[in-house]
């Protein structure tokens, strides 16, 4: 992460800055840092007063982590009111810094997290949350009003997207950053948030299963294919799942490995009938793509044309994205065509 921030800091300041602060606040929430904790964070990255109202109590920290009591009325810029019971604001006599809204958002869903982690009858972290038992979570979904035996599924959607009206949802931290759940009970919501990735249909007990396929299927999502359904997946879905992208394939290093230029020239290679046709679709010369067949062959250890080298590179391709966080970098997926 700190590698990718610094790339993105080199080409696009604001864009590595953005980075920086959501990778920050995902660190506090993941290791469970309290309101205090998200208070100092907020004050620390904008250099000035963080301030939250829950339910009537206002907690205020400066940029030394020190407690504020002052003042406490004074004007709030780029405040955020994300529920009824409470509100998350950073305090600055000037302008607004551009940084400024991006921080409040973060510190927001740190507080929406631990609101729900606080009532957890309103949120549904636990119920998604593998580590639970299923009597804690058939006793969750019992003061929803939710037979267990009820058919369910899951939707991951990023944090900030907009939560839908007619479904519960929680943010729920994972190990692609924080995330949010929403739990579809009554078939298809209508015109959810994208990007979106679709759990498989399960049993309201069996709800972790729905989330984890929902997550994959969400990181599988780019600009031409928004929303992605695990259903779709069918055995790809179990590669998927127990990948640990800590501790990548080398047939996914060496798609890592490749240029832009390099992974597209790959992509067409695998899906068109020849190589001719290959060289039609991508504007070359035959022989300068049978020569661009031959030294991916090499790099890679497997020819891509082969019937288990398309095999490979499709597993491949699949596995970058759960490694990757960058979209624009990995290859398109051959599925998303």
């Amino acid at each position: 992460m700190h590698q990718l921030v610094g790339r993105l800091n080199s080409l696009d300041p604001q864009a590595g800055e953005t980075l920086r602060i959501v990778s920050y606040f995902d660190v506090l929430i993941t290791r469970g840092a309290g309101l205090d904790g998200l208070l100092r964070g907020a004050a620390v990255l904008s250099g000035t007063v963080a301030g939250a109202k829950i339910r009537g109590r206002v907690t205020r920290r400066d940029p030394d982590g020190h407690p504020v009591t002052d003042d406490a009325d004074r004007r709030r810029h780029s405040s955020r009111r994300s529920h009824a019971d409470w509100t998350v604001w950073l305090e600055r006599d000037g302008e607004p810094e551009p940084a400024d809204e991006m921080i409040v958002e973060r510190l927001a869903l740190g507080v929406e997290l631990l609101d729900a982690r606080r009532s957890p009858e309103r949120g549904l972290d636990a119920i998604v949350d593998q580590a639970r038992s299923v009597a804690e979570r058939t006793a969750l979904l019992a003061k929803r009003r939710i037979d267990p035996a009820t058919p369910v599924r899951v939707l991951a959607t990023a944090a900030d997207a907009p939560e839908v009206s007619e479904a519960p949802s929680a943010i729920v931290p994972t190990r692609y950053g924080l995330l949010r759940a929403t739990l579809d009970l009554s078939g298809p919501i209508r015109r959810p948030p994208e990007p979106v990735g679709f759990g498989t249909r399960v049993r309201a007990d069996r709800a972790p299963e729905s989330w984890e396929a929902a997550i994959v299927a969400l990181r599988l999502t780019d600009a031409s294919t928004p929303a992605v359904d695990a259903a779709d997946l069918g055995a790809m879905l179990l590669l998927a799942q127990t990948y640990d992208p800590e501790h990548p394939h080398e047939d996914v290093r060496a798609l890592a490995r490749l240029d832009r230029r390099s992974a597209d020239v790959l992509r067409t290679l695998v899906e068109a009938d020849s190589v001719r046709s290959a060289a039609a679709e991508l504007g070359m010369h035959h022989s300068t793509v049978q020569a661009r067949h031959e030294a991916l062959t090499h790099t890679l250890g497997y020819d891509p044309r082969s019937n288990v080298g398309r095999m490979r590179y499709i597993a491949a391709a699949l596995l970058l994205r759960l490694t990757d966080p960058v979209t624009a970098t990995r290859p398109r997926s051959p599925w998303n065509t």
